[in-house]
């Protein structure tokens, strides 16, 4: 079994890059010409990909939090 490529562990500058890449790797996996190992590194990369991007959101989100004291507000509520 062939070792892991060093792009899927190399995490992304920041949010937006992290996104660009993944929906790159959608495309490229949803046109259906990639090799098997190909679209196993496709899949992989897109595994860490996500799972940055869902960090970066939770940590966002938290500091959200802080910010109104624990206590996530509608923004429509701040509009009435």
């Amino acid at each position: 079994m062939p070792a892991p490529a060093k792009d899927s562990a190399k995490e992304p500058p920041n949010f937006e890059a992290a996104m660009t890449e993944l929906e790159a790797l959608v495309e490229r996996m949803d046109a259906g010409q990639l090799p098997l190992e190909e679209s196993l590194a496709a899949y992989q990369r897109g595994a860490t990909l996500l799972r940055y991007c869902e960090r970066v959101l939770a940590d966002a989100e938290q500091r959200v939090k802080v910010l109104d004291g624990d206590q996530l507000k509608d923004l429509n509520d701040d509009q009435r």
